[in-house]
């Protein structure tokens, strides 16, 4: 099969899964879990009206489905846990590595927890409890204890007979940790220059002691970015006295990658990525109705500030028309500098230094752009209106509202960020606030002061 087969494949692999249980073939169902990786199964089950990914559930074999429960959100997995048997839970951790336990351990309610605790061997349980002391949001919450270490004072052929009696290797090793007699951390050796180099050469002549090493305590978003600059494949995590603790690989970070891409996206719009897509209907809209209240009150203040205009409007029909106008295209140039700012906070690019130089920046590029529009609308409005007066103040009221939309895109998500509120959550809302009743106080006051 080709790789263009393979992928189409992939981006079916839904379609297939749902036509499939369509045809209530448990042979059929049972064929389609076997092609699954556990990843694409926790796809295809998130993916699911909530019968079908009960009957597709009901199907998969215990010693996958702790993996799956890893890999799928949280409140889907909450509901799938419900219909779980907990023998068959619990066969699924004989399976399972200690990594990947302790990321199942995360995901389990309680009375669940302690039945799992106790059904491992005392060694595993210690190791475990180990993993779970760490903030799972810090690179200790994010390595593996799976660690391979070596001398520094050996030969490569030494190192090499000693990888042949361990049998395997760590899953995603590129490099050997070397480490001194008190296990601290010296440096590492690239698995390409273990393979390349005579064997009589020692470790210590050829490792890289310039390699990245990650205190525990790190936060995983700096782990991300560390990961991203360095071009890293895998690091080793230590503690506080320099002794090395486990190892953080790649694929630890393109999920997290992928967890906060999803948190932002989500968060933009008020909802959570461990939401269920087919959660009830009751509970989505419960869900959804307090963020609505917000809007709803921040609609209100926007149309007090109108209110206090009335008689303006009244006597003066075209500002009714042309209003939103003004608001419209400061809520859009807002948007525009609040996902800049919101991005390069998640990325660590926007801090206190450089802060001010971007608000500048922002700032430049509002008034560049309301100079432009401005005369454009004007232009428009007073034809529109056989008004030149109305479009001149249309214009002014533009420029106003899109300088302060980029100054409070940089200001909003920057003070937010700064006060522990996530600016991705509540940024949106609070620009739309400030663009609306700017742009509805510049165009009607300008439009009390001069037109009237």
């Amino acid at each position: 099969m080709t790789s263009a087969a393979k992928l189409e494949n992939t981006e079916h692999l839904l379609d297939r899964a749902i036509e499939v249980l369509a045809k209530d073939s448990l042979i059929e169902i049972r064929n389609l879990v076997r092609s699954l990786y556990p990843a694409e199964a926790a796809h295809i089950l998130e993916s699911l009206e909530p019968e079908l990914r009960a009957k597709l559930w009901a199907v998969m074999p215990p010693s996958v489905i702790g993996e799956i429960l890893v890999e799928i959100n949280v409140e889907v997995g909450s509901s799938l846990l419900k219909i779980t048997d907990r023998k068959d839970l619990i066969a699924a951790t004989e399976s399972m590595g200690a990594d990947g336990m302790v990321d199942l351990l995360h995901v389990l309610p309680e009375p669940l927890l302690s039945q799992v605790m106790e059904s491992i061997g005392v060694h595993n349980r210690n190791r475990i409890e180990k993993a779970l002391s760490y903030d799972e949001h810090t690179a200790g919450g994010l390595m593996s204890d799976d660690v391979l270490t070596i001398r520094a004072d050996v030969t490569l052929d030494v190192v090499t007979r000693y990888l042949r009696l361990r049998g395997n290797m760590p899953a995603a090793t590129d490099s050997l940790i070397v480490v001194d007699r008190k296990e601290q951390f010296q440096g590492l050796l690239p698995i390409n220059q273990l393979l390349t180099h005579d064997p009589h050469t020692k470790v210590e002549s050829i490792m890289d002691t310039r390699s990245s090493a990650i205190p525990y305590g790190m936060s995983s978003r700096d782990v991300a970015g560390l990961f991203e600059r360095r071009k890293l494949l895998s690091a080793p995590v230590l503690a506080d006295d320099g002794k090395v603790l486990g190892r953080i690989t790649i694929d630890d970070v393109v999920g997290l990658i992928r967890e906060e891409a999803n948190h932002s996206l989500m968060s933009m719009a008020g909802l959570s990525e461990e939401q269920d897509m087919f959660a009830p209907v009751f509970s989505s809209a419960k869900r959804r109705a307090l963020w609505l209240g917000v809007n709803l009150l921040t609609a209100f203040l926007a149309a007090s500030v109108i209110d206090l205009f009335e008689a303006t409007i009244q006597q003066i029909v075209a500002l009714a028309v042309l209003m939103p106008i003004v608001a419209s295209m400061g809520g859009i140039a807002g948007s525009q500098t609040l996902t800049l700012v919101v991005r390069g906070l998640a990325l660590r690019q926007v801090t206190t230094s450089n802060a001010v130089s971007l608000l500048f920046k922002e700032v430049s590029v509002g008034l560049l752009n309301g100079l432009v529009w401005a005369v454009v609308v004007a232009v428009v409005a007073g034809l529109w209106f056989h008004n030149p007066h109305i479009g001149m103040l249309l214009g002014v009221a533009m420029l106003i509202n899109l300088v302060c939309a980029a100054l409070s895109g940089v200001a909003i998500p920057v003070l937010l960020d700064k006060i522990g509120v996530d600016p991705a959550l509540a940024g949106g809302v609070l620009l739309t606030t400030v663009t609306d009743v700017v742009g509805f106080m510049a165009f009607l006051g300008l439009a009390t002061l001069f037109l009237l």
